[in-house]
């Protein structure tokens, strides 16, 4: 997965990049063509949570803070801020002469409304219980036209994470409902870049913001083109019609072996998991969950499909992560457990015609995920061979990224889907509130519908926790006790597998944080 610049933090899907045009004195003629991997759903930061939107609002958006390529925070509208002794204050001076793209002041009231506005239940954003802690909202309050305070009534560990959040414009949606507003369509920022266009399943266009108040980007314009399937993308890298691409497990050492090119491997902060609607009679009951994760070959998943790059996931957190433990809990890949453990739920394998059954109906369900994303789909079609070893009757439908999304985005009925592949990516904070508290269903993350008190206490307390070795074992009492329950059956932590034309410069250290990351260091050259 290549990632760009993480001037907020956002869900990530494989996205890759090109360019159509290069100079060696760093012309106008700089213009980088990137891939998404779908449609955007929408280029306002507060409201969308896909991959395609965040890549787009990360170059357009800007927040107080930003993740360096060391994966650390430092400010970004910000600059400076200071906390109190009792850790529950904090002060932001601002960076002055900021414009809007549109030529209007940015002050410390866009920033107070754009939280505001997070905090406002008739805003449809799935990230306000990021900015509540145990039921109150944290205070923002302006001091001046460029000074902003911070309140919180109890300490609260992911807080600075939290301002990565790219800012909007108060002047913008002040007059209209930020839920239908056009400027979600056409979006007005303080970042490196201006949106210029969008032409729906073809492209959208950024041109750089010349009035930028940091390091003004070396690229003139930025075309991000819409193309779903990953082998059409690797085909045009080859051809040198782009300059960048992920790529797939079974052309990488072919591909490293090309002059023309530099190659990267490395794991980002994320996995890929099997989602069970929890509230499907099927999987309402956790011994039957737990049956599956146990039926469900996840080796082979790496070895056959991702080739080795990859490893088996057992908990909801990355190896890269700090809280990650040093024995993690999972069930053992067992078909014979699994099948004992169903007999004791009532169900009834038969042998001879290989059916699971109970109450003489036979065990079916389906599986969704996205189309064009070819390690899911092969994933998907093993985890169905799998199944049918213990008789149950899996089908798969591949979505277009626009419908599949809206599982998430739109908070449709539950009970349209009996299970999905997805993947998370992770913010640098463990916090997880959004995606596991009971609270957070069905207009959270929380979108299979998951509710276990414990875990609930443990998001809570890890969001209090100031000591990073106490939130540790927080942390991972929680990811067992998720692990045991089998909301998600983990399926794997993919590696990332890059490739960029050698003509692309100022490109950072493989990591987590993005090879393009920050852009305003990136540039082309001749050959």
């Amino acid at each position: 997965m290549l990632k760009f610049p993480l001037r907020f933090i956002g869900m990530l899907i494989g996205l890759m990049i090109s360019v159509v045009g290069c100079s060696s004195d760093l012309s106008d003629n700089q213009v980088l063509t990137l891939r998404l991997g779908a449609e955007p759903s929408m280029l306002n930061p507060i409201l969308s949570t896909d991959s395609p939107s965040s890549s787009v609002n990360g170059y357009v958006f800007s927040g107080l803070l930003k993740v360096t390529p060391e994966l650390e925070l430092e400010p970004d509208l910000a600059e400076s801020y200071t906390v109190s002794a009792d850790g529950l204050v904090y002060l932001f001076n601002l960076k002055q002469n900021i414009k809007w793209h549109d030529g209007e002041a940015f002050t410390a009231h866009d920033v107070k409304y754009t939280y505001d506005m997070i905090l406002n239940p008739s805003t449809n954003t799935v990230r306000r219980s990021d900015y509540i802690i145990d039921g109150k909202a944290v205070e923002f309050k302006v001091l001046d036209e460029y000074t902003l305070q911070i309140r919180m009534h109890k300490p609260y560990a992911p807080l600075l994470n939290r301002l990565t959040m790219g800012i909007i414009p108060e002047h913008i949606f002040e007059v209209t409902d930020i839920n239908t507003a056009k400027e979600n369509q056409n979006p007005i920022g303080t970042g490196p870049y201006k949106f210029k266009q969008w032409e729906t399943s073809q492209f959208v266009l950024l041109e750089a913001n010349e009035a930028y108040y940091d390091e003004p980007p070396k690229i003139k314009k930025i075309i991000m083109k819409i193309i779903p399937d990953n082998n059409t993308a690797l085909i045009s890298f080859e051809k040198e019609e782009i300059l960048s691409s992920g790529i797939p497990g079974k052309d990488f050492k072919r591909i490293a072996k090309n002059d023309l090119f530099n190659t990267y491997r490395y794991y980002d902060l994320a996995y890929t998991y099997l989602g069970l609607n929890c509230k499907h009679p099927l999987f309402s009951n956790k011994n039957v969950r737990k049956a599956l994760a146990m039926s469900i070959d996840k080796r082979s998943i790496v070895d056959g499909i991702l080739l080795g790059y990859g490893k088996p996931a057992h908990i909801p957190t990355s190896p890269e992560m700090w809280t990650y433990p040093k024995k993690p809990f999972f069930y053992d890949y067992n078909k014979k457990e699994a099948l004992k453990i169903l007999a004791e739920e009532g169900y009834i394998f038969d042998k001879e015609k290989n059916i699971l059954s109970k109450d003489d109906t036979p065990v079916t369900f389906k599986i969704i995920t996205n189309k064009g994303n070819k390690d899911r789909e092969l994933a998907a079609t093993l985890i169905q061979k799998n199944l049918k070893e213990i008789g149950i009757e899996v089908s798969i439908q591949l979505m277009e990224w626009s419908s599949f999304i809206a599982i998430v985005n739109e908070h449709v009925d539950p009970k349209k889907f009996d299970a999905v592949i997805l993947g998370w990516s992770l913010g640098l904070d463990p916090d997880a509130y959004s995606l596991w508290h009971s609270r957070e269903y069905p207009r959270g993350f929380n979108f299979v519908g998951y509710s276990n008190s414990d875990v609930d206490d443990f998001l809570v307390m890890g969001r209090k926790e100031l000591d990073r070795e106490e939130r540790k074992m927080i942390y991972e009492k929680m990811y067992e006790e998720i692990a045991m329950d089998v909301p998600y059956i983990f399926l794997y932590y993919p590696e990332s597998l890059v490739g960029l034309n050698k003509i692309i410069q100022g490109v950072s250290p493989a990591g987590p944080a993005g090879l393009l990351n920050p852009i305003e260091n990136i540039y082309l050259i001749e050959k």
